[in-house]
């Protein structure tokens, strides 16, 4: 950080770019994270290359955020703190290999093609509103904050009528806003209620997330780990689709030319959300690696103990992938880019992700042909929190 900005380096964008800074900061650099007394050193990766090394080595680098004497030495136990329990990305094989195996087959893209339907329904309704609401409105407000939550409740299998309340507790959850004394009564009244509902599922299983991993698995699966889980999904199946929505739109409507994509068949539609995931990389950098030895990566030494962060943004702008990655084209051949993550750790709902956006944007301009920016001089508010970037609102008029 910097007394001129004091954003952490990987998260600093200029508009719908990663920032200068960043895409010039080396593939491999040296960074400071924190301030003061809690200032540490870490590495920053964001060549494209050196990214997808160090996401798909878990022999060399670990996702566990807490070392405790307690963790696993001579194959004793592993402690993890209840906050972590179930969250995948704070699991390194064998732990990982076991969880994922259960949990994998609730985002098979059969199942999620399955949601198709509803996710349709679900955009419709919020694409009413947005009618209702008449021009000019907040694309953000009645669109993109809701959809996502919405489409998770129906993946989780969450009673039509707590839907609100879940949601309302979900984001109380995550904000970071909050008192930490705040934040953890609600923390404990969402797993309360998930913990609740898990117990119903195991009685009776539903088509939800929790029933079919329950009817597959039973025991062999906790609850706790299903609550864990439960909140990783919200947590990137929220923010993360939030942002896209919103960023996505300005960027066709900053390029005109390029929303034909999305009146084409399903390829096109596919390729163009492919390249606004590229392009936009909502995500800031997935949880830092630690070195389990020393590694040499770009010819640096990474030693045993160090944290590398990940930027994802600046790797997909890599000029090594493409000259051209700067230049948003919905029509390009896809680029396999890092968007979902790489290695063992990659996005899990990726399949539902991709197609949750088709569907917004090709409703979008299906139902509102002519949409514009309310007011092109208005200057756009970007959302700087992590763990995905946004806006904060978006006036549209058709």
């Amino acid at each position: 950080m910097s007394a001129d900005n004091p954003l952490p380096l990987h998260i600093r964008r200029q508009g719908l770019d990663p920032a200068d800074e960043l895409l010039s900061a080396g593939t491999l650099t040296r960074v400071t994270v924190g301030s003061g007394a809690d200032a540490e050193s870490a590495w920053m990766a964001t060549g494209h290359a050196v990214v997808r090394q160090v996401l798909g080595d878990h022999t060399k680098f670990s996702t566990r955020r807490r070392w405790d004497p307690r963790d696993e030495i001579g194959g004793k136990g592993v402690f993890r703190p209840r906050e972590l329990v179930g969250n995948l990305m704070d699991y390194d094989p064998p732990e990982h290999t076991r969880l994922r195996q259960l949990v994998t087959p609730a985002f098979t893209l059969r199942r999620m093609r399955r949601m198709g339907p509803y996710i349709d329904q679900i955009v419709a309704d919020r694409l009413d509103a947005m009618e209702q609401e008449g021009s000019p409105a907040d694309l953000i407000e009645l669109v993109a904050d809701e959809v996502p939550g919405a489409v998770l409740c129906e993946l989780i299998g969450v009673p039509r009528d707590d839907r609100a309340m879940f949601m309302q507790l979900c984001h109380r959850h995550l904000d970071a806003s909050l008192s930490q004394r705040k934040r953890a009564a609600v923390g404990e009244a969402f797993s309360r209620y998930l913990l609740a509902m898990i117990a119903r599922e195991r009685k009776d299983p539903g088509e939800g997330l929790f029933g079919s991993i329950v009817a597959a698995h039973g025991d062999a699966v906790t609850d706790e780990e299903l609550r864990g889980f439960c909140v990783q999904v919200i947590l990137a199946g929220d923010d993360n689709i939030s942002g896209m929505i919103g960023l996505g739109v300005l960027a066709l409507l900053r390029h005109p030319e390029q929303i034909d994509a999305l009146r084409g068949d399903d390829q096109s539609a596919d390729r163009a959300v492919d390249e606004l995931l590229r392009y936009l990389t909502v995500p800031y950098a997935p949880t830092p690696r630690t070195a389990m030895e020393d590694v040499t990566i770009a010819d640096k030494v990474i030693k045993a103990g160090e944290s590398v962060i990940c930027s994802l943004p600046a790797a997909n702008r890599d000029p090594a992938l493409q000259p051209d990655v700067d230049r948003l084209d919905v029509t390009r051949e896809p680029i396999a880019h890092v968007a979902f993550g790489h290695g063992i750790h990659h996005c899990l709902g990726a399949a539902l992700a991709r197609l949750e956006l088709r569907a917004v944007y090709t409703a979008l301009w299906r139902r509102f042909p002519a949409l514009r920016l309310a007011d092109p001089d208005q200057e756009t508010t970007f959302r700087l929190t992590t763990p995905a970037y946004g806006l904060t609102s978006l006036m549209v008029a058709w």
